[in-house]
């Protein structure tokens, strides 16, 4: 699909910045929660283990995303949809602060397989 070489521009441009925003303001909180590995925790929850799985693969998804876009939103919006699927399995609410991430995942998609009017 080709949109014009401006928005395009803006999609993309809207992504990284959003993404760096992310990436700058959750990474504090994600380390400081006490387990930085993407590995589980005997003494947390299925859905804190759960998410302890999603937050590396997207916040290197965010990241990828700046030079690759198709392979870093796949790697945002995946771990996202499934940590929501959790939620609703284990009947928690839903994260709102997750659509954040998830709207940038969609916007690098967006980059990724559009492709500017020249």
């Amino acid at each position: 699909m080709e949109i014009s070489k401006t928005l395009h521009l803006i999609i993309k441009w809207t992504a990284r910045i959003l993404a760096a925003a992310v990436t700058l303001f959750g990474l504090p909180f994600y380390f400081g929660y006490g387990n930085p590995l993407p590995f589980t925790k005997p003494g947390y929850t299925f859905y804190d283990n759960a998410w302890l799985i999603v937050f590396p693969l997207m916040f290197i998804g965010l990241i990828i995303g700046w030079i690759w876009p198709k392979i870093g939103g796949f790697l945002v919006v995946i771990p996202i949809l499934f940590g929501f699927a959790v939620t609703l399995v284990a009947k928690f609410g839903i994260p709102i602060h997750m659509l954040v991430p998830l709207f940038v995942g969609v916007l690098y998609l967006l980059t990724g397989f559009t492709k500017s009017k020249q």
